[in-house]
């Protein structure tokens, strides 16, 4: 977690690395900055919330993670940072990557002058169909 803290520009503090080792040690997935300062807590590293969204955020401008908004006021930070579409499950509060290939985006605007198009966000909403009444 060092080499790759160091290779994104960021000081390799303690907490940098709790947390990159609780983000990254699992593989490709979505939390928000509640999800991962529980499992902060429940390893044993007592950060705060305030200092778990600062370095979500500093992941984010140094490129390690992405982030997205799928309800309201939260926002999930995805660490498969290559261009790819979402689900967003609302009974349960979930993030799932639609599989590559299957959505396909064209006829984008033109940006306002002065202005490049970044990256294209989709996230389809789901919820669980009700059981069919007797």
């Amino acid at each position: 977690m060092f080499e790759r803290l160091r290779a994104a520009g960021l000081r390799p503090t303690r907490q940098r690395v709790a947390l990159c080792s609780l983000i990254f040690g699992a593989g490709d997935r979505h939390l928000s900055a509640e999800d991962l300062h529980e499992e902060a807590h429940k390893a044993g590293e007592p950060v705060s919330l305030a200092t778990v969204y600062n370095t979500l955020h500093q992941f984010t401008d140094a490129g390690l993670v992405r982030p997205l908004s799928a309800e309201g006021q939260r926002t999930y930070f995805d660490t498969n940072t290559s261009d790819h579409f979402h689900f967003f499950v609302e009974n349960d509060n979930t993030m799932i990557d639609i599989p590559d290939g299957t959505i396909s985006v064209s006829d984008l605007p033109e940006p306002p002058e002065g202005m490049e198009i970044v990256n294209v966000d989709v996230v389809v909403r789901l919820r669980r169909k009700a059981a069919p009444v007797a």
